[in-house]
């Protein structure tokens, strides 16, 4: 399953702005040569050709036609190859993680980039290092950028990510037996609560890691969920590997009131992330009322404020795992005046993530950036 944050994201930007009373036009590169009755081995190339020959002589030719005060908006950095298009207009580059352009410079080990998967990172940070108007998602990534910019930019701005669902409390037993009733599993006991795809940085194998150690030392029996992709055979084998094997679920194709149920039902949110962006499913399960363990680097920890319990990365460490199954149990058996103080300031610290004022705040940073080209 593809990652949706980035379709979210963009829908936010096309409906909220709209919704303004602004004018907004959608453009992406159409799959004209992918059609094409081609072996499935040359779709990538043809799909190039499309983005990269086909789709930039169709903006040069848009934009002669739009007035000079419009803006055009790149929802994201990997869009990079087009910013040149319009480089001399008005314009700005929505920024959400630089981990693929970390791992094609060797930053990050733990996933490794192929000689032609640099080439690629080296095309899109030419192109979007010829932007001058920028909006990060945390503070990060907008770290990041300015380490990958090389020239000096107009504008460079941080605005947190808005919820764009209606995520809230519930009361723990109720939403316990709606989501245990719809996956036809016992949860009244509570569970142990994974939300996140198979990317690497996600690390979903050392989320079972830390679920084996905490039964293992501490006699723990209630189960583990992962609601997201289907797992990788990777994956499979891992959960397969575990003596618990029985108590640990995949689930996918979970709508969203569930997953409002899932997070509020939930023991403790376990998201041992190795890096992010920003972290959606941190301000979602707060703001469900749901108890957090994440990881202590930013930008988890722009998110969380004060509000979560920290580990370390734990990829192949032990002690580290060791140490994150003793955070696991400390959260899991919080006396309940001391969970609810937790859960209040969870709750409290996500409405820091409000949709409609990022949308606002963006806004007020477009008329700025609209101004400057004036």
């Amino acid at each position: 399953m593809t990652s949706q944050s980035m379709p979210r994201f963009a829908a936010m930007l096309l409906e909220g702005m709209r919704a303004k009373g602004h004018k907004v036009e959608v453009w992406a590169p159409e799959p004209k040569f992918y059609k094409l009755p081609f072996p499935k081995i040359f779709k990538k190339w043809l799909g190039y050709i499309d983005q990269y020959v086909i789709f930039p002589e169709w903006v040069k030719k848009q934009v002669k036609k739009l007035p000079v005060d419009t803006l055009f908006v790149f929802t994201d950095h990997a869009q990079g190859p087009w910013v040149p298009l319009v480089s001399n207009r008005p314009h700005v580059i929505h920024c959400h993680d630089f981990l693929a352009q970390r791992s094609a410079l060797g930053e990050i080990p733990e996933n490794p980039t192929s000689f032609t998967g640099r080439l690629y990172q080296k095309f899109i940070r030419k192109g979007y290092s010829k932007g001058k108007n920028f909006i990060s998602v945390s503070e990060k990534t907008q770290e990041d950028l300015h380490r990958f910019l090389k020239s000096k930019v107009y504008v460079s701005e941080v605005v947190y990510n808005g919820l764009n669902r209606n995520f809230y409390p519930q009361n723990s037993d109720e939403a316990r037996e709606a989501f245990g009733k719809a996956i036809a599993k016992d949860l009244s006991k509570g569970y142990i609560l994974h939300v996140g795809g198979n990317q690497w940085y996600k690390h979903r194998a050392g989320v079972i890691q830390i679920y084996d150690c905490w039964r293992n030392n501490f006699g723990g029996e209630i189960p583990l969920l992962l609601i997201g992709a289907e797992p990788t055979e990777k994956l499979r084998q891992i959960r397969e590997g575990s003596a618990f094997k029985r108590d640990i679920h995949f689930l996918s194709g979970i709508s969203d009131a569930l997953i409002n149920s899932a997070y509020a039902g939930a023991s403790v949110f376990l998201f041992p992330s190795l890096a992010e962006g920003f972290g959606w499913p941190i301000a979602e399960a707060m703001a469900c009322g749901c108890p957090v363990i994440t990881t202590g680097e930013a930008p988890m920890t722009e998110v969380t404020g004060e509000a979560a319990f920290f580990i370390k990365k734990t990829v192949e460490n032990s002690a580290k795992t060791r140490n994150a199954a003793n955070v696991l149990n400390s959260v899991i058996a919080l006396p309940l005046d001391e969970r609810e103080k937790l859960i209040q300031r969870g709750i409290k610290n996500s409405r820091r993530f409000d949709s409609e004022e990022a949308l606002s705040k963006i806004e007020e940073i477009y008329k700025v950036i609209l101004i400057r080209y004036k």
